[in-house]
C-alpha cells in the first residue's frame, strides 16, 4: 500500500520533517477515509519517517486514552517522550557551552566528577554551572517556568551538581507527569512551588516538552494519534465510552490546540479517524462549529492538494491508485507471509476494484485484501 500513499508521505518528509518542523514550525493534520482506507498505516509510514529524520516520536490510540481531558494526552505524551534522554541532550549542551567535550568525560562519571577529577571543581566553576543551567532553561521564553525549573534540576542530577536524591528525582519527575499522588507539600522542600498539571495549563506544558525535545537535539516532536471515531461509537466492545459532554469537551480540547499551535515549535500532531466523524452531523465533527470551520477544506481543486490539513486518503487513493498500481500492491501483500499462499490480482480484477470504489463501503487498499481473500478461499 506504500506505492499509492508515497504522493503524500514522500511530501510531508520533505516539506514539513524535513524544512518546516524541523526548522521550528508546527502543525496540526486530519487524516481521514473510509474503513480500510490506510489510515492506520498511513500513521504509521509517517512515525517510521519521523523516526528516521531523528524525531521523538508518540503514537497511541484514542481509545485507550481519554481525549476529552488534554492532561491526560499530555500524560500519555510525556511517558513515551522518555524525558530523561532528552535531559541527557541538555546536559551535553550545556558541558559545550562551557567549552569542554562531552566524549573526553569517561563513560559512567558524571561532569562535576570529571572536573574535580581534573582539579576544576572550585567555586566559579559551580557558579557557572548554575549560570548555564539559568540560561539553558529558566530564561527559554518557551518553557513554562515550573516545567524550566524541575528540568533544570533534574539536569543538575545528571551533571552532578547540583546534587538531587533519588527520591527527590522521582518526585520531579512524578510532577512533570501529572502524577496526583506526589504531594506539593513534598516538592516544596526542594524550594519548588508548583501547581498541579490540569486540562487548563496542560497545552502550556505539552509546548514546554516539544522545546525539551528539540533541546535534547531532536529535529522535534511527531504525535501519532489514531481512531478517533471513538467519539462517535457506540459499541459496548469499547474501553472508553464517550457522553455528549465528553465529546464536545474533546472537539473544544482540538480548537484549543489548533488556536495555540502558533505558539509552540518543532511540533507535528497527525489525528486519524473514519469518515463517520466527518459525516455524522448530529455528533461528529461539523456538529461542534468552532473546530469544523478551522479543519474543514473550503477550496476542493480537481487535483489533490497536498498542503490541504484535512486529508482525505479515499481522494488521494483515487488519483493514485491506478490499476497497475493495485495490481502491485496485491503483489506485494502476496509476498508477504501471511498471504503467502494468495494469488496478486489481475488488470482486469484491479479495474474492477478501482470502479467499485466509488461508490463501495470500504477504502481501496480493504477492497485489495477483500479481493486477494476471495481468490484464496475459491482456489
Amino acid at each position: 500500500m506504500k506505492l499509492g500513499m508515497e504522493f503524500l508521505t514522500d511530501f510531508w518528509k520533505e516539506k514539513y520533517l524535513q524544512e518546516y518542523i524541523k526548522n521550528g514550525g508546527s502543525k496540526i493534520k486530519f487524516v481521514t477515509g473510509r474503513r480500510q482506507s490506510g489510515k492506520t498505516y498511513f500513521l504509521k509510514i509517517m512515525s517510521e519517517l519521523a523516526r528516521q529524520e531523528r524525531y521523538k516520536v508518540v503514537q497511541f490510540s484514542a481509545k485507550e486514552i481519554w481525549m476529552h481531558d488534554f492532561k491526560e494526552i499530555y500524560a500519555e505524551i510525556f511517558r513515551q517522550c522518555k524525558i530523561m534522554e532528552c535531559l541527557e541532550g541538555a546536559s551535553r549542551r550545556l558541558i559545550h557551552e562551557m567549552g569542554f567535550a562531552y566524549e573526553d568525560i569517561p563513560p559512567g562519571m558524571k561532569f562535576m566528577d570529571f572536573l574535580s577529577q581534573n582539579g576544576m571543581g572550585d567555586v566559579l566553576t559551580r557558579r557557572e554551572i548554575r549560570f548555564q543551567l539559568r540560561k539553558i532553561f529558566l530564561d527559554n521564553p518557551l518553557l513554562d517556568n515550573n516545567f524550566a525549573l524541575a528540568c533544570s534540576m533534574l539536569t543538575g542530577s545528571i551533571l552532578g551538581y547540583p546534587t538531587l536524591e533519588e527520591q527527590n528525582r522521582d518526585m520531579l519527575l512524578g510532577w512533570l507527569e501529572g502524577d496526583r499522588s506526589i504531594k506539593l507539600s513534598q516538592l516544596r522542600a526542594l524550594d519548588f512551588y508548583p501547581s498541579r498539571i490540569t486540562k487548563y495549563n496542560a497545552r502550556h506544558m505539552l509546548r514546554s516538552l516539544a522545546e525539551l525535545v528539540h533541546m535534547g537535539g531532536y529535529s522535534g516532536l511527531f504525535i501519532a494519534i489514531d481512531d478517533l471515531e471513538i467519539l462517535i461509537s457506540r459499541s459496548s466492545l469499547e474501553l472508553l465510552h464517550y457522553t455528549k459532554m465528553k465529546r464536545e469537551d474533546t472537539y473544544e480540547s482540538i480548537r484549543q490546540l489548533i488556536d495555540d499551535i502558533d505558539s509552540m515549535k518543532n511540533l507535528m500532531i497527525v489525528y486519524a479517524f473514519d469518515r463517520e466523524l466527518v459525516d455524522n452531523e448530529n455528533a461528529g465533527l461539523k456538529s461542534y462549529q468552532a473546530l469544523w470551520m478551522r479543519i474543514q477544506n473550503e477550496i476542493i481543486g480537481e487535483r489533490f492538494n497536498r498542503f490541504t490539513d484535512l486529508v482525505d486518503l479515499d481522494r488521494l487513493a483515487a488519483q493514485e491508485y491506478t490499476p497497475d498500481i493495485i495490481v502491485s500492491i496485491s503483489e506485494s501483500l502476496a509476498r508477504q507471509k501471511e498471504t503467502v499462499s494468495a494469488a496478486a490480482l489481475d488488470l482486469e480484477t484491479a479495474k474492477e476494484i478501482a470502479a467499485r470504489a466509488q461508490t463501495a463501503a470500504v477504502g481501496i487498499p480493504g477492497l485489495i485484501q477483500e479481493a486477494m481473500q476471495e481468490g484464496k478461499e475459491y482456489v
